[in-house]
């Protein structure tokens, strides 16, 4: 059986972009950000892969509305962008920290929850390495090699942190400020980021 994209706009706005965001879940779910192209998710969901543009902008913005995230990470990164690589573990941290402690806390939780749940792992995975730290590892890349080694090392500091503060709520990390927080874990972020490994 021939299967091919429809082109066009199908009946109904709401109905398209839950076809769409069903497709992409499935996607990235199985196959990560890197490998889930736009082409294919449009091809599952029976629309024009322009449809998904139009919907949904880039496949970055895709990703983040497939997860239900209420923030935009382009904008929630800003700072880490313009960080400078000795400041890069405190700044990410803060950048990360402040989303969870936001007015978005309960959304944010809700995506993290259902991520972790199920087959949810790889996007979790993709969400740390293809978005929040990208555009990191060529920055710490050295020696040449080993930036997407610091990057998951940055990421398992973080997912434990998330998981244990927010998830778990253990206290009595639970309850620490933010600003006590920050100086307790971003030293080894950075370490992670810019200092020697063993390796």
């Amino acid at each position: 059986m021939n299967i091919t994209a429809r082109s066009g706009r199908r009946p109904g706005k709401s109905e398209t972009r839950t076809q769409i965001l069903e497709s992409a879940r499935r996607a990235f779910s199985r196959n990560g950000f890197r490998q889930a192209t736009i082409r294919s998710i449009a091809l599952d969901a029976e629309v024009d892969p322009a449809l998904i543009h139009h919907y949904f902008g880039s496949k970055e913005q895709l990703f983040t509305a497939a997860i239900a995230l209420p923030l935009d990470p382009r904008i929630v990164l800003a700072p880490v962008q313009a960080s400078t690589n000795e400041q890069l573990g405190a700044t990410l941290l803060t950048a990360v920290i402040g989303v969870w402690e936001s007015e978005h806390r309960d959304a944010v939780l809700a995506a993290f929850r259902s991520a972790i749940s199920g087959d949810g792992s790889q996007l979790i995975q993709s969400f740390l390495l293809n978005i929040v730290l990208r555009d990191i590892i060529p920055r710490v890349d050295t020696p040449p090699g080993s930036g997407l080694l610091r990057a998951e090392l940055v990421a398992s500091q973080i997912a434990g942190l998330l998981m244990t503060r927010y998830i778990l709520e253990l206290d009595p990390l639970k309850s620490l400020s933010v600003d006590a927080l920050i100086p307790l874990v971003a030293p080894n972020l950075q370490r992670y980021l810019t200092g020697e490994l063993p390796i």
